[in-house]
């Protein structure tokens, strides 16, 4: 009887096996396919922050040199509120356009006049406010400077959606080369102004030249074209999920930009545009890292939000290769701090020095909390990612409230311990209720961690044993390929990733035809 009442379901299989079979390969085509363009994308977006960094390194090294403190605090007085507006300017509707599962040309067209509206807003409003930053920092050539600076607005506003249309077919290869070229143009004009005697302005025109190329750039890269405008009650799940991470990136912005208002604002210029050196420093490896990784992620995340089990295990995989990268970073930012500073900026600016090595924990610290908010907000979980942004802004602000009266040091060390206290607890409240546990993330990191601090230890070895009279250069390379070399051998070798980092590398080509056939027979046979 057993046996028997197997072969009508024997007979059935065998009558649809072939069209299960395709419906496996044409399922498992899609994932490979989805696998290979994430990772082919994360890839040419590294490389691209990679050059993104060099050339940003080299911009900071050679203004340190032909403008002052002052200018850069100057500027920084009215990036603090122009950065905040900013915020408005997408109205988190590229991430609303990435994230959606399905979107037509209507939609995009209204996303778009909304981002329009919304940037020229901003830029009206930035001018209005320019007399009360005067009156605010008692400096009177920030009007000029604020009004300047408005223009900006509208020209991040007008690449909006074709950012968001770019990164949902995951072209980051073009993107890449967009962002570069634009960085390219705003370094020469940055550069050319200052030669020519500019002063501040040069920093203004930087910023202003480098987000109207990209925008130009990215109508030119992409075959969409805005049309008329779709009643909005259509997208109205698209604004609410937009506001939503709107409201996120505000919080947050203000929170990480509290610091530098008050330094502004109680120290002065020459103490912030000590603190910002000190500070856009030590982020540049940050954002360079995570810039490579997340918006790459948040789209290959966003499309599998259908497949929690293959979310969880995509996430995870990219939170292990994010922390590979950030930890040994971290280690070497503080291990030779008076090294970096002194080639970068110069002499003149040894005062960054400690505000640099202090704030070199935030590296670490971001590289942990950062994606947590890709996986919330990919996942349709916004709502916890604003209430853990909350927290995290009351933090920061009373830290910065703490160590204002003992100066810029006193802020960056307060800063950074504010955040590493706040790593545990926003590890089990972004797991809580979710696929992902605490022992998961735990398990992508220590390896990496205990890698970099086996490192750091060689190259403190190193630097002990390294003659005084070496150039700050040399004594920064030896040390970088002591803690490079120490760190990737015990990773790889002895930790046991080699694996791990040879699946990322073989994901990077092409899916083949029998590979992809191999993967369908396999699931096929299981059945």
């Amino acid at each position: 009887m057993a046996v028997g009442s197997r072969r009508p379901v024997t007979r059935l299989w065998h009558r649809h096996k072939s069209r299960i079979v395709r419906r496996l390969l044409a399922r498992s085509s899609k994932l490979e396919e989805l696998k290979g363009k994430s990772l082919r994308g994360a890839f040419a977006k590294l490389c691209g922050q990679g050059v993104s960094f060099v050339l940003r390194l080299g911009f900071v090294a050679v203004m340190a040199r032909l403008l002052e403190p002052t200018d850069f605090g100057l500027v920084a007085m009215v990036t603090v509120v122009t950065g905040f507006f900013d915020l408005f300017a997408t109205a988190g509707l590229s991430a609303a356009t990435v994230q959606k599962a399905d979107i037509s040309d209507e939609y995009v067209s209204t996303l778009f006049w909304v981002n329009v509206e919304v940037g020229v807003a901003l830029g009206v409003l930035c001018v209005i406010i320019a007399p009360f930053l005067v009156v605010f920092y008692q400096e009177p050539r920030l009007l000029s400077v604020t009004a300047a600076l408005a223009a900006g607005f509208l020209f991040n506003a007008s690449g909006v959606q074709h950012l968001a249309l770019l990164q949902r077919s995951l072209r980051y290869g073009v993107l890449s080369v967009i962002e570069t070229v634009a960085q390219l143009a705003g370094v020469a004009t940055g550069l050319g102004m200052a030669f020519c005697g500019f002063g501040y302005w040069a920093l203004v025109g930087s910023a202003l030249i480098q987000p109207a190329t990209m925008t130009l750039l990215m109508w030119l890269s992409t075959s969409w074209r805005p049309g008329k405008p779709g009643r909005l009650s259509d997208v109205r799940s698209m604004l609410r999920f937009g506001a939503t991470i709107t409201f996120n990136n505000l919080v947050v912005h203000l929170a990480y930009n509290f610091d530098k208002l008050m330094i502004g604002r109680y120290l002065g210029a020459d103490a912030l545009g000590i603190y910002g050196r000190g500070y856009q420093l030590i982020n540049i490896p940050n954002t360079t890292l995570l810039s490579a990784v997340g918006g790459v992620a948040f789209s290959a995340l966003s499309r599998l939000q259908g497949d929690p089990v293959r979310c969880r295990a995509y996430f995870l995989k990219g939170y292990t290769l994010v922390n590979s990268l950030t930890l040994p970073t971290t280690m070497f930012c503080a291990t030779f701090a008076d090294e970096i500073i002194t080639v970068v900026l110069g002499h003149k600016w040894h005062a960054v020095t400690p505000i640099f090595r202090l704030l070199a924990p935030t590296i670490l610290v971001f590289g942990i909390i950062n994606p947590t908010g890709w996986f919330l907000q990919s996942t349709g979980l916004q709502g916890r990612s604003l209430k853990m942004a909350y927290a995290i802004a009351v933090l920061v602000c009373l830290a910065v409230i703490i160590g204002l009266p003992y100066g810029a040091n006193g802020v960056a060390l307060a800063v950074s311990a504010a955040m590493t206290v706040w790593v545990v607890p926003h590890v089990f409240w972004c797991a809580k209720g979710t696929l992902l546990s605490p022992f998961d993330l735990f398990a992508a990191v220590w390896r990496p961690l205990l890698a970099s601090i086996v490192a750091t230890g060689a190259g403190l070895e190193a630097a002990f044993y390294l003659e005084p009279s070496l150039t700050p250069l040399l004594r920064l390379l030896v040390g970088g390929i002591v803690m490079g070399t120490v760190y990737v051998c015990l990773l790889v070798f002895v930790l046991g990733q080699k694996q791990f980092y040879l699946d990322v590398l073989s994901a990077l080509k092409p899916a083949s035809p029998d590979r992809i056939a191999d993967t369908a027979a396999n699931l096929g046979a299981s059945r």
